[in-house]
């Protein structure tokens, strides 16, 4: 049999048919397609960037809102400095796009900041003004085309509204901030109201490892009263109905946009939505009132993009900036701000590691702490000293009224020259220090991105140990950092657990039982936080652990402790100190009462 290569007569108009038929599909779905983009050129925002090059042709003046959108194609003009690169749409005339080009984002799949660190982009934000005509309906300048003009680092974008231009001019200047000039003419022809609605809507994207975290920072922050005045609100509903707000910011856990109006907002409304997951963390929608003059609206605007950095917030002179950055109230944000900051700033100068800057800064609040907790551990070497006598009193009086117990054991104290609560100083010394750190380091943006060891970042979570499940509070992962300071805050526990003193009343709780707890119930605190705060506290309690151990065997001497306590006892008392003469006249006056109680009961049963 003689193999054909070619193709018969059958064949080949089947294929001329099969040919026509796909030429004829091609023909209609590139036609279909065609269409269907025309028609999303003109509901969305810009399909095409191009770069509008200076002395344009004069923009396409629309009768209404449709033709604009259908004759108008959507343009991004692009402005950039070094520090910003920002792209304007003329879809709304608004700021489409914003990129910190000296930051990047946190990218999951390779676990860094390596990413571009786009606060807007991707239509994740829209905002313009919105009037109210004269037949009652309303409109806005997001949904208006503009055409742009632009020269140099500034470009202006016109809209035409049924014979009334709105003006928009955008100019890039130094650092992080964009003037934004608005100018209408004719619009007071077309609206009835001396005012204007200025309307955003936001949906914040994530930029950084700890989602949770970053959720719990990202926020309004706003001021009022001149600039002197300042509020946030992360959680509920914001109404300002009564100020009038000087500038607006949407805020992140390291970065922030800000608005700034020349005559301020009122009647300022506000709303916010968590997003559970995926790329934003939460919506948010403002609406503030603009003044109008002889109803056209000619204002000057201020935005900022900025990253929250101390020393950048200050140097905005007048603005409150640097209250975005929440290092505490009063005394706790006073003591980042003139210690801490100062401090990490000092000791980073000297071009180490940002972890060893961190053990450093442990190193000098020790000592600068160390009278205060020579002290304590003194006071518990004579505690337990004393232990046996204590243990003799509260045998003694074992069946006796726990008020008189107490007192006894209080007057063995006195006698033997042990102050209790010299004790409670250092406790109370470490709870502003405590709090103060748990603000400075998820906030400080110095130490954002900067690794140490195991942590990639010392202001998120280290996650070296991913769970293959989710537990509630500690996610899914464990934090080796976590677990450290967990580790020596328990072994620190039980050296010093035997200076507790077990209340004697009925059904008063085992103090050395809830000390041991307390420990594991840090590690759920510490497995999302910042990776520097637990690697603070795991240095600040191994030295603490150290110290103890020097003390005891290298310093105090408790044979000698036990002589001077029994020397105190020969000695004639001390006067009451006005805390300790309080509380014995506390005690007894409770103990009166108590007495009075058991008597009018002991009445009551014989009637």
């Amino acid at each position: 049999m003689q193999q054909n290569n070619g193709l018969d007569k059958n064949q080949l108009i089947s294929f001329a048919l099969f040919s026509m038929l796909l030429i004829g599909f091609m023909f209609y779905f590139q036609n279909k397609q065609q269409n269907e983009e025309q028609l999303k050129e003109g509901e969305n925002s810009a399909k095409v960037t191009q770069t509008v090059q200076q002395n344009p042709a004069k923009p396409a003046i629309a009768t209404n809102l449709n033709d604009s959108v259908k004759t108008t194609s959507i343009q991004s003009i692009e402005l950039k400095n070094k520090e910003l690169t920002l792209g304007i749409s003329t879809l709304g005339g608004q700021i489409s796009t914003v990129q910190l080009n000296e930051y990047k984002a946190y990218d999951k799949p390779a676990d860094k900041n390596d990413k571009p660190l786009l606060l807007l982009d991707k239509n994740n934000s829209a905002y313009g003004f919105q009037f109210k005509d004269k037949t009652g309906k309303v409109f806005s300048t997001k949904d208006l085309v503009f055409s742009p003009s632009q020269k140099g680092n500034s470009v202006t974008m016109q809209a035409n509204v049924n014979g009334a231009i709105i003006q928009f001019t955008y100019t890039l200047l130094d650092k992080y901030t964009v003037d934004f000039d608005v100018k209408t003419q004719g619009l007071s022809q077309l609206i009835q109201d001396q005012k204007a609605n200025f309307i955003w809507d936001y949906n914040v994207r994530g930029q950084e490892k700890g989602r949770s975290q970053e959720q719990t920072h990202t926020e309004f922050n706003y001021t009022f009263n001149n600039y002197k005045s300042f509020d946030y609100d992360g959680r509920t509903t914001m109404d300002e109905a009564s100020e009038t707000l000087n500038w607006l910011a949407i805020k992140q856990q390291f970065f922030s946009a800000v608005i700034e109006p020349q005559n301020g907002f009122k009647n300022s409304k506000g709303s916010q939505e968590m997003v559970e997951e995926g790329e934003y963390l939460k919506k948010f929608n403002f609406d503030g009132q603009v003044a109008l003059a002889g109803n056209e609206l000619n204002q000057n605007f201020k935005w900022y993009f900025m990253p929250l950095d101390l020393q950048l917030l200050k140097s905005y002179e007048g603005k409150n900036f640097d209250e975005l950055l929440p290092l505490g109230w009063s005394f706790i944000g006073t003591m980042n701000r003139w210690f801490f900051i100062p401090m990490y700033n000092f000791i980073s100068s000297w071009g180490i590691a940002a972890g060893w800057v961190i053990f450093l800064m442990t190193i000098f609040v020790k000592i600068i702490l160390s009278p205060v907790m020579f002290k304590q551990h003194k006071l518990s070497a004579m505690m337990r000293v004393i232990r046996p006598e204590i243990d003799e009193v509260n045998t003694k009086y074992k069946d006796a009224d726990p008020m008189k117990r107490q007192q006894e054991t209080m007057a063995v104290y006195r006698k033997a020259g042990v102050n209790q609560m010299a004790g409670c100083l250092p406790g109370l010394l470490q709870v502003p220090i405590f709090y103060a750190l748990f603000r400075f380091f998820p906030n400080m943006i110095d130490l954002r991105g900067k690794s140490f060891w195991f942590a990639k970042d010392l202001t998120a979570y280290d996650d070296v140990i991913k769970l293959p499940f989710h537990i509630p509070f500690l996610q899914d992962h464990l934090s080796i950092f976590a677990i450290a300071c967990t580790a020596v805050i328990l072994i620190y526990t039980i050296m010093t657990a035997g200076n507790i003193q077990q209340p004697t009343q009925p059904g008063m709780p085992n103090m050395k039982v809830l000390m041991y707890i307390f420990p594991v119930t840090f590690l759920f605190f510490l497995n999302t936080s910042a990776s520097g705060l637990s690697w603070y506290y795991f240095v600040s309690n191994a030295i603490n652990i150290l110290i103890i151990l020097v003390i005891n065997y290298w310093i105090l001497d408790e044979k000698k402790i036990h002589a001077q306590i029994q020397a105190n006892k020969q000695k004639e008392p001390k006067p009451e100190g006005k805390f300790q003469k309080r509380m014995r006249e506390m005690m007894e006056k409770a103990q009166e009462q108590q007495k009075m109680q058991q008597q009018q009961a002991a009445k009551g049963k014989k009637k």
